[in-house]
């Protein structure tokens, strides 16, 4: 396994299909089974792939020359088939959330480590060159204390017949589960564990079937809040994200769901200016005019705020979407697969991302009140 990684790929859907093909331009990586319930799919999948097809999953687990098994299945599945690959001695990269409930995927973790086998959901936002910016800016205090966030999530519901899985808790663990883990884990990457405050959600009128589209959660950080919307009911061209984070000398600001776009508004010293256009590279700076009088006056949270300069910076483009989204999956597998072959090698993320977002995910969506 130090020179090639062989998977089998359970769940032959159109993200299984994208991420498969980020794999395989890592070198040494092949895709050597798929399994779906959909014959069509799993065929069509293994043809793209040159991969054999499994109707039976667990027959795929059997196969000695498979290291790891990537599983893109509905989220009810997660936890009986991981923990089937992992008894089978499997590595597993399984998509979010980890498990329907935190204990299941807290039960995966700990078998997983017993075992010395890889077992990671694929929250693959702290990948994104644009979290480690975020995360530097924060760790080196450039803008201050932390006051506020938030992250909104206008999504569409286009694909989401009212039949689809989506919307059946049962088999989604519903929207804080099935989707909020991602935010949820980013930001306790930035500042740490949070901490529920409150949760919402709202049922979509005039329909038959109880169907949530629209959930809040307010989680505490660091002495402060973040608020967390997701609705999704929207057609696709306009779904669109939108995450904040405010500091005392200014705040950050990233764009779309696999964030590509950053905007920095703050109050500089020029050495903090110079610096974070180093870092950043390609980026523009917008410099506001201030008064020396107005800068002297400043205050904030009962401080003297001192600085050179207030400017915004731009980094980034919707362009870069495609490109975002295969560069963070090529460099989770990556980063994966290094620690399968030295144990000593400290990964970005670990099995307790999945355990830490799903609790999380798991008391809001328990902790929700319908208005």
């Amino acid at each position: 396994m130090n020179s090639k990684l062989n998977i089998g790929i359970l769940g032959a859907g159109g993200f299984a299909n994208f991420a498969a093909k980020s794999f395989l331009k890592v070198e040494g990586i092949k895709i050597i089974a798929v399994s779906d319930i959909d014959e069509v799919a799993a065929k069509s999948t293994a043809s793209d792939l040159n991969a054999k097809v499994y109707l039976n999953y667990q027959d795929m687990l059997q196969d000695d020359t498979i290291n790891l098994i990537y599983i893109a299945t509905p989220p009810f599945l997660h936890y009986s088939q991981s923990k089937l690959a992992l008894e089978a001695g499997k590595h597993v990269i399984c998509e979010k959330p980890a498990a329907i409930k935190s204990e299941e995927a807290e039960e995966l973790a700990a078998y997983s480590k017993s075992k010395e086998l890889l077992y990671v959901v694929n929250l693959m936002q702290r990948y994104n060159p644009l979290y480690k910016m975020v995360d530097e800016i924060i760790k080196e205090n450039v803008l201050g204390e932390f006051l506020h966030g938030f992250f909104e999530n206008y999504a569409s519901d286009e694909k989401l017949s009212k039949e689809h899985w989506f919307w059946d808790e049962t088999k989604s663990g519903g929207i804080f589960i099935e989707h909020g883990v991602h935010f949820f884990d980013m930001f306790e990457g930035w500042l740490g564990a949070g901490k529920l405050v409150n949760a919402i959600q709202s049922q979509r009128p005039n329909v038959s079937q109880k169907i949530v589209d629209r959930v809040q959660a307010t989680v505490s950080y660091r002495d402060s809040f973040v608020n967390f919307y997701h609705g999704f009911n929207q057609p696709k061209i306009l779904d669109r994200q939108e995450l904040r984070l405010q500091f005392e000398k200014g705040d950050i600001t990233l764009f779309e769901w696999v964030p590509v776009k950053m905007r920095i508004n703050a109050l500089l010293s020029h050495q903090q200016r110079i610096d974070l256009e180093s870092k950043l590279g390609d980026c523009s700076v917008k410099q506001h005019n201030l008064t020396e009088q107005e800068k002297q006056e400043s205050m904030g949270n009962f401080k003297a705020i001192s600085f050179d300069e207030f400017v915004t910076i731009d980094y980034g483009t919707t362009a870069e979407k495609a490109n975002r989204y295969e560069e963070i999956v090529i460099a989770m597998i990556t980063d994966q697969w290094q620690w399968i072959k030295d144990k000593s090698h400290s990964r970005i993320i670990t099995e307790d991302n999945a355990v830490n977002s799903l609790r999380l995910a798991e008391a809001a969506t328990k902790a929700a009140t319908f208005i």
